[in-house]
Formats: structure tokens, C-alpha cells, sequence
């Protein structure tokens, strides 16, 4: 349903900020993107859709949903995709949901555009939508603006618009951030429910290993604008074959233990202005040589499923 290759992002002034990245997400699957702050996970969701920020550029490569090139493609078309092909959840409901208009509002005049239904019908049927994501009280929340909501509760409602133009890819972009750990988990069996309901593919982007297992069948381990490591979660989260997932999987911090959390990863991700030669994770890297300064290492098949960008993927260990 997804296919982004070769991606490469740039800023205005030449700055490189994803490098050459692939990600598949089949028909009906789950595939989490995961990674610090700044690797690069939100610009590839957003180029995915066509919503790169003023001052980025998509130079090459190639982002195709269901076979059709959003890069390439003209404005109308990618129109046409989003919301019918593809819809997104943002980080910030607040920001993204309009503030003037009440939410039912917002979520009929999707149905009226698209299946021509009147405003009576359009509006019963955005109840409807708001019932079906477990809004409490959905015929009064229609009728309520977005700073009447709960944080929880706008995410339900940011759920509703998506489902809204039946899309057949839902990308969700740190869908959890700022929300209560109960709410969380509510949001999360939200999203894994209506995936299994409807069939739709699904790209849920996160920093936090532990919600993205929840949910995703397969990962994406993503550092400096590129990929890092892919496979099976179960896989990854067991016997990660990159350091830097390595890392990852460590500092997931266990209900059950009665030690000390670990030491966190020393150092943070460069800038894009400022990543090293080689491998952009190696001054951070416990595994790391001289090899690993100058020689770019390249994702290689390390298993069935298995992909990883390190020279000593096969010395990792959990």
C-alpha cells in the first residue's frame, strides 16, 4: 500500500535530511517507525502524504501509495489521494483540528463531499463515526469545539476525521504523545480494533518501543534520516542486530525490575548539519572501529525478514 524508495529530503540550503530511505507497508499491515527525536521519522510520514514543511524538498526518489507516485504526481492528484487513499493522524490534535468549527462539523463535511449526503444524514452519520472511536457521549461531543476535549478525547476525534474519507492507509505520527499511560492504552486498542475492521494498512510513528510492540507487526528503526535496522517486532525486540536498536531495546524501562534502570545512551543524534562521515551512529556506538568513520554501511539481509546497516551486525547483542 506504502512504498517509499531511495527517499532523499533536503533542506533549502542543501542540508540532507533523510538519506536515502525505504520502507514497504503491505496491504493490511502494521509497520512502526521508531526513533529519537529528530532521525527523521515525521518528515517521512509527512513526504508520504505530500505535507512536507516549507523549506524541505523531496530530490529524489520515490513515495507511492497504491502504485501512484506522490512525488511526482500533480497537485490534483495527490489531492485525490489523501483522506480517499490515505489519512493522517498528527501529533497535536489541538493544532490540527480546526478551532472555529465544532468537531461534527468537521467530520460531515467530509461525508457530505464525498458521498454527496445531506447535511441531516452527514451529521448523524459523524455521530456515528464518533461512537464507533468510543467517544463518551458522541451526539453531545459532536456539538463541541476542540478546546472543550480532553486530550484523549480529541485524539478520538482526530481518529473519526481520518476513517471519515475511508482511507486504505492510516499514517498516525506519535498518536500517544502527551496522553495519560491509561489513555494510551486505550488509543492504541482504538487503533489496532479499527485496523482489524476495516483492513486498513497502518504506519504508526513513535520514539516509544514499548507502544509501538503493542500494535505493529513490524518495525523500522530509524537514526540520522536513515534506516537503521527492519524486520519482525518480536525479532527486533529480542535479537536486535544494530547497536542503536540495541540501545533502544535496553532503555525500555520494565514494570517487574527491581534494579536500577540502565544507563541511558551516551551523546545525542547530530544535526543534520552536522552528522559524521561513515556510520552517523558510530561516536555513539560501543561496537564501533575505524572502519566505522569512514565506510557508510550499507542495509544488508542479515536473516529471513532481517536488515541491518551495521558492519558488525552479526556481533550485536541484546
Amino acid at each position: 500500500m506504502l512504498a517509499v524508495r531511495d527517499l532523499v529530503v533536503r533542506t533549502e540550503t542543501g542540508t540532507t535530511v533523510i538519506d536515502g530511505v525505504g520502507l514497504t507497508v503491505p496491504r493490511g499491515g502494521a509497520v512502526g517507525l521508531v526513533g529519537e527525536s529528530g532521525s527523521g521519522k515525521s518528515v517521512t510520514s509527512l513526504a508520504a502524504i505530500g505535507l512536507l514543511p516549507d523549506g524541505l524538498l523531496a530530490v529524489s526518489g520515490a513515495v507511492e501509495v497504491d502504485d501512484v507516485d506522490q512525488l511526482s504526481a500533480s497537485a490534483d492528484a495527490r489531492r485525490g489521494t489523501r483522506g480517499k487513499k490515505v489519512a493522517m493522524i498528527f501529533q497535536d490534535p489541538l493544532a490540527a483540528l480546526n478551532p472555529r468549527q465544532r468537531i461534527g462539523r468537521q467530520i460531515d463535511e467530509i461525508l457530505r463531499v464525498r458521498d454527496g449526503l445531506g447535511r441531516a444524514e452527514a451529521a448523524r452519520a459523524a455521530v456515528e463515526l464518533l461512537r464507533r472511536v468510543d467517544m463518551p457521549d458522541p451526539e453531545k461531543r459532536a456539538n463541541d469545539y476542540p478546546h472543550q476535549l480532553s486530550g484523549g478525547q480529541r485524539q478520538r476525534a482526530m481518529i473519526a476525521l481520518a476513517l471519515a474519507g475511508r482511507p486504505e492507509l492510516l499514517l498516525c505520527d506519535e498518536p500517544t504523545t502527551a496522553l495519560d499511560v491509561t489513555v494510551q492504552k486505550h488509543i492504541l486498542h482504538l487503533l489496532a480494533r479499527v485496523r482489524a475492521e476495516s483492513g486498513l494498512a497502518l504506519l504508526l510513528v513513535s520514539h516509544d518501543l514499548r507502544v509501538i510492540s503493542h500494535v505493529v507487526t513490524d518495525l523500522v528503526v530509524m537514526y540520522a534520516g536513515r534506516i537503521a535496522e527492519t524486520g519482525p517486532v518480536r525479532d527486533l525486540l529480542s535479537s536486535p542486530r544494530h547497536p542503536y536498536t540495541a540501545a533502544l531495546v535496553r532503555n525500555v524501562p520494565s514494570p517487574r525490575a527491581r534494579v536500577a534502570l540502565p544507563a541511558p545512551l551516551p551523546g545525542t543524534p547530530p544535526e543534520p548539519s552536522d552528522r559524521p562521515g561513515g556510520c552517523a551512529f558510530h561516536p555513539r556506538c560501543p561496537l564501533a572501529r575505524d572502519r566505522c568513520a569512514t565506510d557508510k554501511p550499507q542495509l544488508r539481509e542479515i536473516g529471513t525478514g532481517r536488515w541491518s546497516a551495521c558492519h558488525y551486525a552479526e556481533e550485536v547483542r541484546p
